[in-house]
């Protein structure tokens, strides 16, 4: 179920303090984020992230494209191993 249009999306206020910190200095440095559940806004557009994925961080870069989706979709928090072992390998 998505959020109601009336609130608006969803932006952690802190990421939004250090997005307009990052804006008013033109500072192109990485910003560091716990905040996976907040939602990608056009004011994000070109600026990188290091979005924490449960061990490490991630750097992401924004695109016009990623708008609307949350940050944590792009910092996947499971590895996959693969199918098959020597059976596969062998093919």
């Amino acid at each position: 179920m998505s959020r109601s249009l009336k609130k608006g999306p969803f932006v952690d206020p802190t990421l939004m303090k250090k997005i307009q910190k990052a804006k008013d200095s033109g500072d192109k440095k990485a910003i560091k984020t716990w905040a996976r559940s907040s939602t990608i806004t056009p004011e994000m557009v070109g600026m990188k992230f290091m979005i924490h994925n449960g061990r490490t961080f991630t750097e992401l870069l924004v695109d016009e494209n990623m708008v609307g989706h949350k940050l944590g979709e792009f910092a996947l928090t499971r590895k996959f191993v693969s199918h098959g072992g020597r059976l596969a390998k062998g093919k």
